[in-house]
């Protein structure tokens, strides 16, 4: 049985009931950062869930809360790309970080757009990814280095606010070691045994190679991260509508009902939370939107 349905908009969407979540089972837990812990989940109905790169799912606590998460595991892992990463920064995340093997979660989802792996085929792809906004990035790197003949040249830029912040290290490293892709990476404050970049992420743009004229860029970070992300890459000459940033915010039913997401006209769960940049328009530079 199918899980999952196409929208008039092209937005996947659950085909059961969105709103009652399915009980998974913590397969695998893992600490990246200090404060940020990947999990690996299973569904207890031995059913997997298809997701497109980018998309989120709404995960539950039992007894303590809900709240929306982005995929970060390989789309093309039948059953093993159900991957959660995540920081804990609140009472719900805090508990899910804390979910041993065998735990329980409930799984909402997937819900909302996804990054365009295909529309980028046949041209440059630049990566910018900021902080921990690398983990909803990793499913669309996956896609890309899977399928790498039908991509130009593709430079993953990658910041994180110092070394010891660097996120998926031991990925980064092999994706280095690969001759088809070019990857930077930046810390904002060096220590001593540093030797690489220092700076804002913004700043690796002019280094990376790609033709401006036929790339595609996604970013995904906090968001002045994106904001000058996107300045920054407009000025190296991409275009607006080739540019797609990932606006996780407030999103909380994930239905697009509650309107505790709404962007202007827009909610992030039901009509992004990938959008295109000329799509957000002024809206990123709206202070408290």
């Amino acid at each position: 049985m199918s899980m999952a349905l196409v929208a008039e908009n092209g937005t996947t969407v659950p085909a059961h009931d969105p709103m009652l979540p399915r009980v998974a089972r913590v397969r695998k837990r893992q600490r990246d950062l200090a404060d940020v812990w990947t999990l690996n989940l299973e569904m207890e109905d031995g059913e997997p869930l298809k997701f497109a790169p980018g998309q989120f799912n709404m995960l539950t606590v039992f007894g303590v809360g809900e709240i929306p998460i982005s995929i970060s595991g390989d789309p093309a892992q039948d059953g093993g790309g159900l991957v959660h990463t995540i920081r804990d920064v609140g009472t719900v995340s805090g508990a899910l970080a804390r979910l041993g093997p065998g735990a329980a979660v409930g799984v909402r989802g997937p819900f909302g757009t996804n990054w365009p792996v295909e529309e980028a085929k046949g041209n440059d792809v630049v990566i910018l990814a900021g902080g921990l906004g690398l983990a909803p990035l990793r499913p669309m790197i996956y896609s890309v280095l899977a399928n790498r003949k039908h991509y130009g040249r593709v430079a993953l830029l990658y910041g994180a606010r110092g070394p010891g912040e660097i996120l998926f290290r031991s990925e980064l490293e092999q994706w280095r070691r690969r001759l088809d892709i070019e990857l930077q990476v930046t810390v904002d404050h060096a220590e001593t045994d540093w030797y690489g970049s220092v700076g804002v992420v913004t700043t690796l743009i002019p280094r990376a190679t790609f033709d401006p004229q036929n790339t595609v860029a996604v970013v995904c970070g906090p968001e002045i991260m994106m904001r000058f992300g996107a300045a920054a890459l407009r000025k190296a000459g991409v275009g607006d509508q080739s540019m797609y940033l990932s606006m996780e915010r407030s999103m909380k039913c994930a239905v697009g009902l509650c309107g505790h997401c709404q962007l202007g006209s827009a909610f992030v769960c039901r009509d992004g939370p990938v959008f295109r940049n000329d799509q957000l328009g002024a809206l990123m530079t709206v202070k408290e939107l």
